[in-house]
């Protein structure tokens, strides 16, 4: 029986992927990727879970698919980087079970440190890619994955966009089809990727690229819409959608199967209008291909190759108006919870004046103003590495590093070991918030509980960063009064350090009995307290300082900071 769900294009491509008889899915959490397996894990007929990092998520994913079922791996489009390794050489070896392969990209930088276009890691990798436009295409598209992938035994990209993710529409579902899992068959010169043996892969990859080719020009993904014949529109993903929008009677060649390119329809829609437009976000990546057929066709400028689209600019694009669209007011800027535990270990940071290299999590905002206590940001795990260097060269007892608990098991914990290997002398934080806290909460192998909720091994970090080789090993609460001074402490230790900076995440667990005192009349207006940046200490209309009651958590940093005694820890 088939019922009407409203889903967004993360579940919607989660549920096809479910009925077309998905058995693994594995992840690592990441905007905005992260619902695919969370919508996933509710059900039993799905081994969902959570891996350490992208690498490992796509080996265990790839692992599952070589015995004989029908996997998924998913991640943001960063998270695909940590992954390049397995996912090259899988397009040498191929698939056993179905195998697809989703990528969440980011333009505009939603939730991202890049804008990267992974359009060009199928054409790099060799993969086919797929792109649907809409929640309702993600779900066609999930199921369409895995018959492409065991017709050319192959893993199967389809790559999403935060638009896509995130957007929801109504999709008719129906039940889930079982499929018989493949037999597992050893096979040497299949899965053993020597010289030897990856040359004739390699070989019959390429062969392979020109079957699946011929594919997508019949594959019926790939549309041509003849309407007006005077504007003809080649789009991909949702800049098709926007294109549709703004140019309602144009006609269209609507690339789903986007890789390989199908070349034959991309000749026939060429001679079929009068004049051609290439319409997508971020890369050139089908105008360079058209382009390389030989065929004309009128494309976006370099200001374009920034950002999303939408029907306003693709209209500027086609149109070639002189005026130029207005940009959107800024967002208000982001901001760490209130009694969020970070907060006052950046504070004792910008006090101790120390040069502090960062990573990826809600901590990243440690950079902004007015804390301004977090120096770099590169990639998850770079804390601890681009520490080791920055204390090798401007003193350790100016250098901290700091990085938060599901990062630290993510890609921090080779850092660590390197940096005792090399004889390291500096001091790292561990922003232990028991979460993986910045992606929606999601459990990590130190929270002892996995993907569906259950109780599991719970990683203790003490030991893995003694293990690692750090010569000191320390665990405090970072609202202790003595945080500073112990910060201080190991960063003029002789010595590779790590302090555990653990409290729960206030997304799960709120203090409310412990609200400041706020006094008006013994406020002084000094802005001490607005340093911290907390969302429940702000300025009023008129200028002077209030206290928000309702969105304050009790961690006292405000208290802390304020001379006067206008707020006052609660007794």
């Amino acid at each position: 029986m088939k019922t009407i769900h409203l889903l967004s294009g993360d579940e919607a491509l989660a549920r096809g992927a479910y009925e077309a008889g998905l058995k693994t899915a594995v992840s690592y959490p990441g905007t905005p990727a992260t619902e695919i397996l969370e919508y996933l894990a509710k059900f039993s007929e799905v081994d969902a879970k959570w891996s350490v990092n992208e690498k490992t998520a796509y080996e265990v994913a790839l692992g599952a698919s070589i015995a004989g079922v029908r996997s998924m791996y998913s991640s943001k489009h960063v998270g695909l980087n940590v992954a390049m390794d397995p996912l090259m050489t899988s397009a040498y070896t191929g698939i056993n079970g179905g195998f697809a392969v989703v990528v969440a990209d980011d333009p505009q930088l939603a939730s991202s440190q890049n804008e990267q276009d992974n359009r060009l890691i199928a054409k790099f990798s060799k993969l086919p890619m797929l792109e649907p436009a809409s929640p309702r295409e993600a779900y066609e598209m999930a199921k369409a994955a895995f018959d492409i992938s065991e017709k050319f035994d192959t893993p199967v990209i389809i790559r999403l966009t935060t638009r896509v993710s995130h957007t929801k529409e109504n999709v008719e579902i129906a039940a889930r089809k079982e499929v018989a899992d493949k037999t597992f068959t050893p096979n040497a010169p299949k899965y053993v990727m020597v010289p030897g043996h990856a040359y004739k892969k390699h070989i019959a990859l390429e062969a392979k690229l020109l079957q699946m080719q011929k594919f997508a020009d019949e594959s019926e993904l790939n549309k041509i819409e003849i309407n007006d014949k005077n504007i003809g529109i080649i789009a991909d993903g949702v800049s098709y959608l926007y294109a549709k929008e703004t140019f309602p009677n144009a006609s269209f060649l609507k690339l789903g199967f986007s890789y390989p390119f199908p070349d034959e329809k991309i000749k026939q829609f060429a001679k079929e209008v009068k004049e051609l437009y290439v319409i997508e976000e971020l890369e050139p990546f089908i105008e360079e291909h058209v382009k390389q057929l030989g065929i004309a066709a009128k494309v976006k400028d370099l200001s374009y190759r920034v950002g999303e689209l939408n029907s306003a600019l693709v209209k500027e694009i086609i149109a070639g108006n002189n005026k130029k669209v207005e940009k959107p007011s800024g967002a208000r800027k982001p901001v760490l919870c209130p009694g969020c535990s970070h907060r006052p270990v950046f504070v004792a940071l910008k006090k101790l004046k120390a040069v502090v290299a960062g990573d990826i999590g809600c901590y990243t905002l440690g950079a902004l103003k007015p804390l301004e206590a977090l120096h770099t940001t590169v990639c998850m795990g770079a804390s601890v590495t681009i520490m080791q260097s920055l204390s090798k060269v401007l003193g350790h007892n100016k250098v901290v590093g700091v990085i938060g608990d599901s990062t630290f098991v993510h890609s921090g914990i080779t850092g660590l070991v390197d940096a005792a290997y090399n004889k390291t002398k500096g001091a790292l934080i561990i922003l232990d918030n028991s979460n993986t806290a910045m992606t929606g909460s999601q459990p990590n192998p130190s929270t002892g509980v996995d993907a569906k909720g259950v109780q599991t091994k719970q990683l203790k970090l003490e030991d893995i960063c003694k293990a690692a080789g750090a010569d000191i090993v320390e665990t405090l609460n970072p609202f202790n009064p003595e945080l500073e001074e112990k910060i201080k402490e190991l960063m003029n230790k002789d010595a590779l350090s790590v302090l555990i900076a653990r409290f729960p995440c206030r997304m799960k667990e709120r203090n409310k009995a412990f609200v400041p005192v706020f006094t008006p009349s013994k406020c002084v207006n000094c802005g001490a307290c607005l340093q911290i940046d907390c969302p429940a200490v702000y300025k009023g209309e008129d200028g002077k300082i209030c206290h928000d009651d309702f969105l304050c958590n009790g961690c006292n940093v405000c208290a802390n900071a304020c001379k006067f005694g206008a707020l006052k820890k609660a007794a």
